[in-house]
């Protein structure tokens, strides 16, 4: 069918980067930590493409034949995080940093951000995981109706609400106001998060229903220049967020590691000469922020399970990487991203498996991409299509 598959396990890293130690990250190997805290991943289909010859996994070891070409990849441009991470896998560095707020949000946001949304005040404004706030400040948030708003290491503005407190489509609405007059230049915040959740005091859980406010890429992607070549994008899961839908064809939506999956199947089978650009979200959001080794490692196991069939249904003519954008190692203190190199898999049916090494920046998949479909373009990166 000629397909290009981009695979993004959202969050797992291989080991830290030589800069990890500029963002805290010292130690963090997402992969190598996770097997040693449950005694030994079991991914025999992953092993057989190759992963154990990336770098050591305990249960995961190496294959004298791997079907897919195997590497890692490290990152160029600054920060830690899924817009960053995205956006150079798409083919662009990010050369100025993003804006971060590690003391919470300044008086003059905040104070803005109230005047511009009729909220009546707010609750948080600090660095914290979104399910630890929400047990702390949700009890307060129903008496008040004051949105929680929080960030994290990275360039976000997080704004949870009870969904019977502040309905989605306010929230929505609070968030677009948010992104467009209250983060203006000079502030280049990476995305604004509406985080809705449910419940009654002492078990709040979070909804399904985030939605992502994205910054467009600031200059052309991969996506952009496969529609201008009159190319079939598809985007599954948080993909549209964080390419603000630009370049886009068809989008979709989904809210699980299965959904994502059985998207990835679907169009395995239903499109030709596309790119089919997925993330599996489930790894970052369910497990390593919530430092839970045991359920990343499950994950990783679900998702190996889905791999037979998936490649089943592809011919010679199709590629696929499997990579990540980040790291976020769930056995660290830290419940934020980690800086790491991202493993990668590339696969091509009855293809010779190759080693290829340590990749200079994210970029090559977008050059890859283009590589693949004979395009022209001003892309970073070095393909690895031959």
């Amino acid at each position: 069918m000629k397909n290009f598959f981009i695979i993004i396990l959202d969050g797992v890293g291989i080991g830290e980067l030589p800069d990890a130690i500029n963002y805290g990250d010292v130690g963090s190997n997402t992969l190598y930590n996770i097997s040693k805290a449950v005694n030994g991943l079991e991914l025999p289909n992953l092993q057989r493409l190759g992963l154990g010859n990336i770098h050591d996994i305990l249960g995961v070891p190496q294959t004298e034949n791997p079907l897919a070409s195997y590497g890692k990849m490290k990152e160029v441009s600054k920060g830690k995080d899924s817009t960053t991470g995205h956006w150079e896998l798409g083919g662009l560095y990010v050369d100025t940093d993003f804006s971060y707020f590690p003391n919470g949000f300044s008086k003059e946001i905040i104070d803005k951000f109230i005047k511009l949304t009729g909220c009546n005040g707010i609750l948080g404004n600090k660095p914290a995981s979104g399910t630890e706030i929400i047990k702390e400040l949700g009890d307060e948030h129903v008496k008040t109706g004051y949105p929680i708003v929080y960030t994290s290491a990275d360039s976000v503005f997080q704004i949870a609400c009870h969904e019977e407190i502040i309905p989605l489509k306010r929230l929505y609405e609070i968030c677009e106001i948010t992104r467009h007059q209250v983060l203006t230049f000079p502030l280049i915040v990476g995305r604004v998060i509406a985080r809705p959740f449910v419940g009654k005091s002492g078990n709040y859980t979070r909804t399904t229903n985030r939605k992502d406010f994205s910054l467009n890429p600031p200059s052309e992607t991969i996506l952009d220049l496969l529609s201008r070549n009159n190319l079939t994008t598809v985007a599954i899961g948080k993909v549209n967020d964080l390419f603000n839908y630009r370049g886009i064809k068809i989008q979709e939506k989904t809210k699980s590691n299965e959904e994502g999956c059985n998207k990835l199947k679907e169009y395995a089978s239903k499109v030709r000469d596309s790119l089919i650009f997925a993330n599996l979200v489930d790894f970052d959001v369910y497990f390593g922020h919530r430092n839970d080794p045991e359920g990343f490692a499950k994950a990783l196991m679900q998702f190996d399970n889905f791999l037979p069939e998936f490649l089943e249904k592809l011919d010679d003519s199709d590629a696929v990487v499997i990579t990540a954008d980040h790291g976020n190692d769930p056995t660290t203190p830290s419940t934020d991203h980690s800086r790491e190199y991202v493993p990668l898999l590339f696969y091509q049916k009855n293809k010779t498996a190759r080693n290829l090494g340590i990749r200079n920046t994210f970029s090559d998949v977008a050059k890859t991409v283009s590589d693949y479909f004979n395009l022209n373009d001003e892309l970073k990166g070095t393909s690895f299509l031959n």
